[in-house]
């Protein structure tokens, strides 16, 4: 009895497994169809090893949907979505990403201040780096409202007052956070894909 037991709880693990593993790789299959290029494009700067983040990191942007599925146009000082090329956005993204990343490094911040100045732009890492070198939800809402007072006309939610961001309607203060978990998904997804092979 104790065998049938165990062998019935081995047999609902791994049906859950593989069943998951089924239901995530739908959920989040526009965004791996995206795998191959992101991975290209980020060994040409050498941090390979990014691709989960940037996966997670277009997850959060878009997932995986549209012509700028990086939101990588205003890194290029654009309007919002004016890459109409998910190639373009990519390498884009890419280089937004290694920019920020190396700035980052360089001025000694943490990695999700590198990440939070993805979404609020890289002078957010000399902010940080001005307050202790480490990312916190509150230090990113602090840095939100400064910039929402250069430009209050601007930066107003929609003049959404439920929205979550309100009043700190410049950027995503949770970006970082948001990006980190969806990024444990692929991460995931990784170890999985390199079980099976």
């Amino acid at each position: 009895m104790l065998k049938f037991l165990k062998n019935l709880l081995l047999l609902t693990f791994l049906l859950t497994v593989v069943g998951s593993f089924a239901i995530y790789r739908y959920y989040f299959h526009d965004v791996l169809k995206y795998e191959k290029q992101i991975y290209s494009e980020l060994q040409s700067v050498g941090l390979e090893q990014y691709t989960p983040l940037l996966l997670g990191l277009m997850m959060q942007e878009t997932k995986g949907k549209g012509t700028d599925p990086m939101q990588a146009s205003e890194s290029l000082g654009l309007a919002k979505d004016s890459i109409k090329s998910s190639s373009k956005s990519i390498q884009q993204g890419v280089i937004h990403f290694a920019d920020v990343y190396q700035y980052g490094k360089k001025q000694g911040v943490d990695l999700e201040t590198i990440i939070q100045s993805y979404n609020m732009g890289i002078s957010y890492i000399d902010f940080v780096k001005g307050h202790g070198g480490k990312h916190s939800v509150p230090l990113a809402k602090s840095y939100s409202l400064s910039m929402v007072d250069t430009n209050p006309e601007l930066y107003t939610c929609n003049n959404d007052k439920e929205n979550f961001r309100y009043p700190y309607c410049y950027g995503d203060f949770t970006y970082s956070d948001k990006v980190l978990k969806k990024t444990k998904y692929f991460e995931l997804y990784e170890a999985l894909k390199h079980r099976e092979a």
